[in-house]
């Protein structure tokens, strides 16, 4: 995900009792696109060269199954996964199915745990591993997904992780659960190809997209408490994407991607402040902010991306004014990185990149094919005037951040990556199907 910087710093470790400032935000990795929410560590200078024996400070075994991206306050990295077991679900303990609802996936017979774990970012040993719920999925999921893809979020003062239909949680930085809503309702996700609900906290607020093939929702929560504080009704269809909450003219507001519409939120009340014509079924991306504007981005079965004023109102639809349009090669799983004026990203899931201009929506480089690169479902990060794209047989590209694609390096590991990169200091953390990484030049 991120790396951008020009001097290599001292790490500094936030107090955990303090509340998040955007200083503590740069110098860690709080949520899942990092301090920004654009694949950009503008504080990090991670290594560029690595292989299974080089600059490998420290891997650690992980536990289940997930693709949730890690998050890092101070010393500590949080990652969820989900753990199946060997206990077989009585005929009274499976939970009922929603008969309506075409799916390509079929529910387990098998309790699964899930499970959040933490670790000292200093030497890789876990400090605590905290069950909040163990359950048998009322649905499958895609061969490529898992029960643990929504990545964790944390303002400095509580750890955030939801399991979606399995529950949200707050921990505090011990691992201690101060609450728990298990009563938001099931998901259920297009064909049965499974969820993944990445919360994004701001101040006293905390969302959660719970868009679904039915009762489509974006939930308000309290964040030191977990009551609701309101929920807007969606007219959207299962969309796998995380809002952006972003400050302008006085208000916050909360930009969701979507097929019918992408919509802004007041944060402080959930009105839709603004919306316009949606993407590709599904979208994934997650929106990213330039300058006084919204980028969002998906590429399933077509291609779309739009930049959006964030001073607009009503309903822009297909054709209202907005900065540009782009329909060529864009992301379905991955999500743009930003460095500069600059947005990188894949076509699809594939080793095709395109380099746009934020501002002018001008394409630098199209589609142009990443030498020794597969698939892609990690998002590409911006750091230390590099892009690092990390594909799904676990090689990453390490590209010069510019106009174009030149190569710096080729890494590999024997672990299959699905996980987003995140870089914080002089360190860059990979979490592999096997292992979690952390990658740092001696």
């Amino acid at each position: 995900m991120h790396r951008l910087a020009a001097v290599a710093l001292a790490l500094t470790f936030a107090p955990f009792a303090r509340a998040q400032s955007p200083k503590d935000a740069e110098s860690n990795w709080h949520h899942w696109r990092g301090p920004n929410a654009d694949g950009s560590a503008p504080s990090a200078r991670p290594p560029i060269k690595w292989d299974a024996k080089t600059n490998i400070a420290w891997k650690v075994e992980l536990p289940g199954r997930g693709s949730a991206t890690p998050i890092m306050w101070g010393d500590r990295i949080f990652i969820l996964t989900a753990i199946k077991t060997d206990r077989r679900a009585k005929p009274e303990e499976m939970p009922k199915v929603e008969a309506k609802l075409a799916v390509k996936t079929e529910p387990p017979t098998n309790f699964y745990q899930f499970v959040v774990l933490c670790f000292d970012r200093r030497n890789g040993s876990k400090l605590w591993e905290k069950q909040v719920a163990e359950m048998v999925p009322h649905e499958g999921h895609h061969v490529t997904h898992s029960y643990a893809a929504g990545s964790p979020t944390t303002d400095g003062k509580l750890l955030y992780a939801s399991f979606g239909s399995f529950g949200t949680y707050a921990l505090d930085f011990d691992g201690n659960v101060k609450w728990t809503r298990t009563d938001l309702g099931r998901l259920h996700t297009r064909l049965g190809w499974g969820e993944a609900v990445t919360p994004v906290v701001r101040g006293q607020y905390l969302l959660l997209n719970y868009d679904q093939e039915i009762d489509s929702r974006l939930i308000c929560l309290e964040a030191a408490t977990g009551k609701t504080r309101w929920e807007a009704k969606r007219d959207e269809k299962t969309t796998w994407s995380t809002p952006l909450v972003v400050d302008f003219g006085g208000k916050t507001q909360a930009v969701t991607n979507g097929t019918a519409r992408i919509r802004s939120y007041d944060l402080a009340t959930g009105a839709v402040l603004w919306q316009c014509g949606g993407m590709t079924v599904n979208p994934i991306p997650s929106p990213v902010r330039f300058g006084d504007s919204v980028v969002c981005m998906s590429g399933y079965q077509r291609a779309a991306a739009v930049s959006i004023p964030l001073g607009s109102s009503g309903d822009l639809g297909d054709k209202g004014k907005v900065d540009w349009r782009y329909s060529f090669g864009t992301p379905y799983v991955p999500s743009p990185a930003l460095s500069g004026e600059l947005l990188y990203f894949n076509s699809t899931n594939e080793p095709m990149v395109t380099i746009l201009n934020a501002k002018t929506g001008k394409a630098l480089i199209e589609k142009e094919r990443l030498s020794q690169a597969k698939n892609f479902y990690a998002s590409p990060l911006a750091a230390g005037g590099h892009i690092f794209f990390v594909d799904r047989a676990g090689t990453t590209v390490v590209v010069k951040a510019g106009e174009s694609l030149d190569v710096v390096s080729v890494n590999k590991l024997d672990d299959p990556i699905d996980a987003s990169p995140i870089a914080v200091g002089n360190q860059l953390f990979l979490r592999g199907e096997k292992y979690l990484y952390c990658i740092e030049a001696k």
